[in-house]
């Protein structure tokens, strides 16, 4: 039952290195599955973050609130992608941001104890997940720099190029916090578009 629902995992994993039967097995034993709601926390800033999670289904966002109450949406995660705040998980210290869920959600997932000692036991795994934090790493990174570079418009565009499955299951205003606009500004970017079609 554990290896159907985690199939998804195992795929992703095959796609990137080789694991034994024996190996997959171990992996299997350690990880844990977990059902959240729409709306539940799977992660609140200030907390430690606890686990590296990987999306069997369902979408997150990670965002965090500033003095004033608002709401600054970093990312979002659907199926086949991870989730954690990193720096909390990797350092054990309090979170920066929030993972909440936008829909009802499962997660595969890895405790900080659990993932250090499938390094020892399956080493080629520490290269694994060594990849997957420096790809998440490029990828915040050139993301600083299209906010800086890109207009608001080329943003959106950018992001309706990218992440098409995403846009369809994600309220605009989500998007627009994601984009670091106003809601307005967003559909007055979209009717633009449409003329211009």
């Amino acid at each position: 039952m554990m290896q159907n629902k985690a199939e998804p995992l195992l795929k992703y994993i095959r796609n990137h290195i080789s694991l034994t039967k024996e190996e997959e097995a171990f992996l299997l034993s350690k990880v844990f599955l977990r059902k959240y709601l729409k709306g539940q926390y799977v992660v609140q800033q200030g907390d430690i973050c606890k686990y590296e999670c990987f999306v069997l289904s369902g979408c997150t966002k990670m965002f965090y609130v500033d003095d004033d109450g608002q709401e600054h949406i970093i990312m979002f995660s659907i199926e086949d992608w991870w989730t954690s705040d990193m720096g909390s998980f990797i350092t054990q210290t309090p979170a920066d941001f929030n993972i909440q869920c936008i829909e009802n959600t499962e997660l595969a997932m890895f405790s900080y104890d659990i993932i250090e000692e499938l390094y020892t036991e399956i080493p080629k795994l520490e290269r694994f997940f060594r990849q997957i934090i420096e790809r998440a790493f490029v990828a915040s990174q050139k993301r600083i720099v299209r906010n800086f570079a890109l207009t608001a418009k080329d943003r959106y565009l950018y992001f309706r190029n990218q992440y098409p499955k995403i846009e369809q299951r994600i309220p605009q205003y989500m998007i627009a916090s994601y984009l670091g606009i106003t809601k307005e500004f967003l559909s007055k970017i979209k009717s633009q578009l449409i003329l211009e079609q």
